[in-house]
């Protein structure tokens, strides 16, 4: 029996993790993160609970990764630290890897091996090969997964486009090959299922962007994902046209530069480089500025930028600023605060809304019907996506011919079980998200999370005295102090009449009761919120600091 699991990336953006295992092989397709949300206060990055890995780490062959974005490689190092197996991914997806692996220190541990567009690997009972996709950043591929009950189509992140790069053009004939000689599922990314229509093409993006330069009298900064490479070689295709020098702001768009030029993706006349610190020396209409923080992110290059706390370039009158990415959700507020502190310094700013500065680096509904054509799959699954893209995309797949019954819409967690009768939805294993706080792992629990909450919302009262341990009588206090909770001077009689109320239960516990303070610290805790919420509507944390002599 072949299962398909996944452990992340169904019903939610990120996460990417997909378990395919076959009597006592076990591979893992990605391993992606997510970035926290609204609630997760504190939080740095997320990423897929493991305990099924950990479980069944004797049969964990191999990690196996489609491209090079945060959600698909993001938890790759996370996972390396616990389960030391191969990871096979193409050049540039495995030098990103390198870089992350080097910051946990463990570089030297890993067994990375490079493949490319047509090869093939055999792990175990599965045959792997690789087929080239178009994506928005370089490459990625899709995987043909051959395996004793039949063959699976994965397709990874995909877009269908035509153009003259045959390194960024998806390989349609490869995968009406893979038709051809039958296909027992495909797994297709549902990311964009709710839009009609094709992708638009990368070159109206380039003939946006060269019109916007063309006219521009100052500066101009162009902040993007550091990953798009094929966007960075545009940006500076139309540098080169206009001899602007070229400028790089941002460690990750450093580094992924430093990649793409190591690999031949990128290549430019080293004179028409030039160092952030002597951008101030050359005339603003010969500076071009690739830059990091198009997501608003608050100690990103733009964003220091914008605000006037970066040390070598600041955003002045006269400056373009052109956002060429999409806005992730989630970030929409943060992207409209810096585009308001841009304006405020005078700068010009350009965005998807209201020029054609990004194309999405996913299919659309008419690319994923070609892809279900081309595929003839016996069964479909739609993964990568929120809950609503799933059940879109296997409503489009339904109008393709493909029987309901055959449609199988998992979420995370769900066995999805094929054999010689068929394939079915069987069981359930344990997932969820771990949270990464600084250095610590899965150690934010939703208790942690409803303490920062309230926290931010109602503050905190800190309750201390000091109590004889023989009479019970209150030596010290108790005294109140508040941090994000004020006592002001219109509710002063708040404070004594919060002291009257721990006094009242300091007295109503008896000396020599066991567990007397603990006691004490309970009741005093639901005592105060009680009081504080009906007095005035507020619920601030209350620590209690009771010590005995």
């Amino acid at each position: 029996m072949l299962k398909i699991i996944p452990l992340g990336g169904l019903g939610e953006i990120g996460l990417n993790m997909m378990v395919f295992e076959y009597g006592d092989t076990i591979v893992v397709i990605d391993a992606g993160l997510m970035f926290p949300e609204d609630y997760m206060l504190g939080v740095d990055i997320v990423i897929p609970e493991m305990e099924y890995l950990r479980e069944n780490r004797d049969r964990l062959k191999a990690v196996v990764l489609t491209h090079a974005h945060e959600d698909h490689i993001g938890a790759i190092a996370y996972l390396l630290k616990e389960f030391p197996v191969s990871v096979y991914g193409t050049p540039f997806t495995l030098s990103v890897v390198k870089n992350k692996l080097r910051e946990f220190d463990i570089l030297n541990m890993a067994e990375l091996n490079v493949v490319m567009p047509l090869d093939r690997i055999k792990i175990g009972a599965f045959d792997i090969e690789f087929i080239r996709v178009s994506h928005s950043t370089v490459d990625v591929v899709g995987l043909a997964i051959r395996t004793p009950v039949g063959m699976i189509v994965h397709t990874g992140d995909f877009r269908i486009n035509h153009c003259f790069d045959m390194s960024n053009c998806t390989d349609i004939s490869r995968f009406a090959k893979c038709g051809e000689e039958g296909v027992l599922a495909l797994l297709s990314d549902s990311t964009n299922a709710e839009k009609d229509g094709y992708t638009e093409s990368d070159q109206i993006v380039k003939e946006s962007l060269a019109k916007i330069v063309a006219r521009s009298e100052g500066r101009v900064l162009i902040a993007l994902f550091a990953s798009n490479v094929f966007r960075i070689r545009q940006i500076i295709d139309i540098a080169l046209k206009n001899n602007r020098k070229i400028v790089l702001n941002g460690r990750s768009i450093e580094q992924t530069v430093a990649i793409a030029k190591e690999l031949g993706y990128l290549d430019w006349p080293e004179h028409m480089s030039l160092d952030l610190r002597k951008v101030n020396s050359f005339p603003d209409d010969k500076i071009m500025v690739i830059t990091t923080g198009s997501q608003g992110e608050p100690m990103s290059a733009l964003s220091r930028m914008a605000t006037g706390f970066h040390k070598q370039l600041n955003i002045k009158k006269g400056d373009t600023v052109i956002l060429s990415s999409k806005s992730i959700p989630g970030n929409e507020k943060a992207i409209s605060n810096i585009i308001n502190n841009l304006y405020r310094r005078g700068a010009e700013v350009v965005h998807d809304k209201i020029a054609k500065v990004h194309v999405s680096g996913h299919a659309c509904r008419e690319e994923l019907k070609l892809m279900i054509n081309l595929v003839k799959p016996k069964y479909f699954i739609p993964i990568h996506g929120e809950y609503r893209h799933l059940v879109i995309h296997a409503r489009l797949a339904e109008k393709q011919g493909i029987p309901r019954h055959r449609v199988l819409a998992a979420e995370n967690g769900n066995v999805i079980c094929f054999d010689d009768k068929g394939a079915k939805i069987d069981g359930q294993v344990y997932t969820g998200r771990v949270l990464i706080d600084g250095k610590g792992i899965g150690d934010v629990g939703r208790s942690v999370l409803k303490e920062r909450r309230n926290l931010s919302e109602d503050g905190l009262v800190v309750v201390s005295m000091i109590i004889d341990e023989e009479t019970g009588i209150v030596l010290y206090g108790p005294e109140l102090v508040s941090k994000g909770f004020v006592f002001g001077a219109e509710t002063g009689y708040l404070v004594d009449d919060a002291q009257c109320v721990i006094l009242e239960i300091v007295e109503e516990v008896e000396v020599g009761s066991e567990s007397r303070v603990d006691v004490i610290r309970s009741r005093l805790q639901k005592a105060l919120k009680q009081y504080f919420f009906f007095t005035i509507r507020r619920r601030p944390l209350i620590l209690p600091i009771i010590i005995e002599v």
